[in-house]
């Protein structure tokens, strides 16, 4: 699978494009939301994970902005975030997240949550 991480924590960013690409999926990592929808119209990635708390442009913007262009609306979506309790399961749902994985990350499974989000996303 193609998998864009996006997140602005250069630790967190390494660690989950390393248990990504040890899992056999080819990862794109970006440090903020800035620009991607333009970058990802043309590659549409099977799965992406966006971080919630970022500067700028929050992943929770990026993700409405997402569902709202036809190009990237099926793309499946996972928020991650160090802070649930900032953002209600209600609202993540309601702007489009697939799923969301709060961190600490949990190192064995992550491959699996994503893989998961992405068949169930490309189900007929």
């Amino acid at each position: 699978m193609r998998v864009v991480v996006i997140d602005d924590q250069p630790t967190d960013l390494k660690l989950m494009g390393h248990l990504l690409t040890m899992s056999g999926h080819a990862v794109s990592e970006r440090t903020s939301s800035e620009g991607v929808l333009e970058s990802i119209a043309a590659d549409v990635p099977d799965v992406m994970l966006v971080d919630l708390n970022m500067p700028g442009i929050d992943g929770l913007t990026l993700i409405r902005q997402l569902r709202a262009d036809v190009r990237t609306c099926g793309i499946p979506i996972v928020a991650v975030t160090a802070y649930p309790d900032t953002y209600p399961r209600s609202e993540l749902l309601a702007a489009g997240c697939d799923r969301c994985i709060v961190k600490p990350l949990d190192t064995r499974t992550l491959s699996l949550q994503i893989e998961e989000v992405a068949q169930r996303r490309h189900l007929p």
